[in-house]
């Protein structure tokens, strides 16, 4: 059996079994009392039982009114408590991000923005996908993610990307090392010295041969590596030099290195957010793109 009883409906039936009358209800109600006559006949129709028993002076529950009671309680609670999660979603203030990140975004980048987003949404779940920048684009495309931070994409119509902020490349490499005492070195500087290379996926990669092309370098790399922490040791032994944007340096986890800005040319690596066009955000997600510019300007600016 189907009962189409609507919350404004037992709201309307509480409101009169706790004040035992129908003019002193529809008072609290702020509705006329013919009104809440009307939906509490409704309400008996749907249910195909009496609620109340009325005389000239009385209204008292009828046995199903009496059972009926703990119910609706229950229900009304129940309803706003569910209605209540919703607003505080709505408000941002609860909920869950998933956002895809360039390593060395993730890891330099996220804690702080995630740290300011706790301060003022406690409740809100950041859920992080670190990756190569083609995994990034392919998280927020599919719908994996909703937040994208990484490299602008190729245009392709299913993403909306905006800038978030730049960083120099420079050269990286051991603080004993001659190179280590030039503020500026220029790129040429790889031409006889042995290549740390990243990974031929990378978007790191992709800038690096790029300049070496605009200087008409040819340079061949020593090492590979998909992982920064790995270029870091290599360098730290002595193994070969890098060219890496300034973000990168501290997920090489070695003290012993340095960074000095390239020249000849200069090269920038401008990191945004991407987003999937036509989709909408979760509302606590406004939020934490703020979080996420300020420190943006916060870091990128030491």
């Amino acid at each position: 059996m189907r009962i189409n009883v609507t919350p404004q409906q037992l709201n309307c039936f509480l409101r009169v079994a706790e004040n035992g009358s129908f003019s002193e209800a529809a008072r609290r109600l702020a509705v006329s009392q013919p009104a809440l006559s009307r939906t509490i006949r409704l309400t008996e129709e749907a249910l195909g039982t009496r609620l109340f028993d009325r005389d000239t002076r009385n209204v008292t529950l009828t046995p199903a009114g009496a059972e009926l009671r703990p119910i609706a309680e229950r229900l009304l609670a129940e309803f706003e408590g569910a209605f209540g999660e919703l607003a505080l979603y709505i408000a941002g203030r609860r909920g869950r991000i998933t956002v895809a990140a360039l390593p060395s975004i993730a890891a330099v980048l996220l804690p702080s923005a995630i740290a300011a987003l706790k301060d003022l949404q406690g409740d809100v779940e950041v859920l992080i996908r670190d990756g190569l920048s083609e995994n990034v684009v392919e998280a927020v495309v599919e719908g994996h993610a909703e937040i994208g931070l990484t490299v602008q994409p190729l245009p392709n119509g299913k993403l909306n990307y905006r800038p978030l902020a730049d960083e120099a490349f420079g050269l990286v490499c051991r603080r004993d090392d001659p190179l280590a005492r030039m503020r500026n070195p220029p790129w040429s500087v790889f031409a006889e010295r042995p290549f740390v290379a990243m990974a031929p996926a990378s978007s790191v990669r992709a800038m690096t041969n790029a300049a070496f092309l605009q200087t008409g370098l040819v340079v061949a790399p020593q090492y590979e590596c998909s992982f920064l922490g790995t270029a870091g040791h290599l360098i730290d032994r002595g193994l070969g030099i890098s060219a890496m944007p300034r973000l990168a340096l501290p997920l090489m986890s070695v003290s012993s290195l340095v960074f000095r800005p390239l020249r000849a040319p200069v090269v920038r690596r401008q990191i945004g957010i991407i987003t999937r066009a036509g989709r909408s955000l979760p509302p606590a997600a406004g939020i934490f793109l703020d979080c996420i510019g300020a420190a943006a300007k916060d870091i990128v600016a030491t």
